[in-house]
């Protein structure tokens, strides 16, 4: 269990302490994909999907950057994080899946790659929940971070 960052050295599950790290300007982005069965497809009307509860992606978007703001009250060991930005796209591609772009900054001292997986991830969670009415069929199939860079290592896909 040595490689991982989250435990200390009893094998307790702990917080990285990240005070001696640089501040820097660190930027990640997320995907997320849900696929949307015809009865959702149906309701599709410009670049939005309007619902009883109101303009699905518009929402899903509000949601999504919500969720990126409250990471560190989701995930255990996130830090707080001062969000300098966060700008969510939502599109319909030709196979009936939404794609969700969750890309984050910030500047400080850890990533901020978990804000951007949160932010997809929440997003794709309110479609669902704004279309469910329409059909249980929806799949969000995956969440992957695309993107990250500004601390010790950067990642592209």
């Amino acid at each position: 269990m040595g490689d991982f960052t989250h435990v200390n050295d009893a094998n307790n599950p702990c917080m990285v302490d990240v005070g001696d790290k640089a501040i820097t300007t660190r930027v990640a982005t997320a995907k997320a994909l849900v696929y949307l069965p015809e009865e959702v497809m149906n309701h599709f009307q410009g670049n939005e999907i309007n619902s009883k509860k109101g303009p699905v992606f518009h929402t899903a978007i509000i949601a999504g950057t919500m969720g990126a703001k409250k990471t560190s009250e989701l995930i255990p060991f996130c830090h707080p994080l001062q969000i300098d930005g966060c700008d969510i796209t939502i599109e319909v591609n030709t196979d009936k899946k939404v794609e969700i772009s969750c890309t984050v900054k910030t500047t400080g001292k850890t990533g901020i790659e978990m804000e951007a997986l949160t932010g997809a991830s929440i997003a794709a969670l309110t479609i669902y929940d704004m279309c469910k009415a329409f059909s249980h069929e929806i799949v969000i199939e995956s969440c992957e971070l695309l993107f990250k860079t500004g601390g010790k290592s950067d990642y592209k896909k």
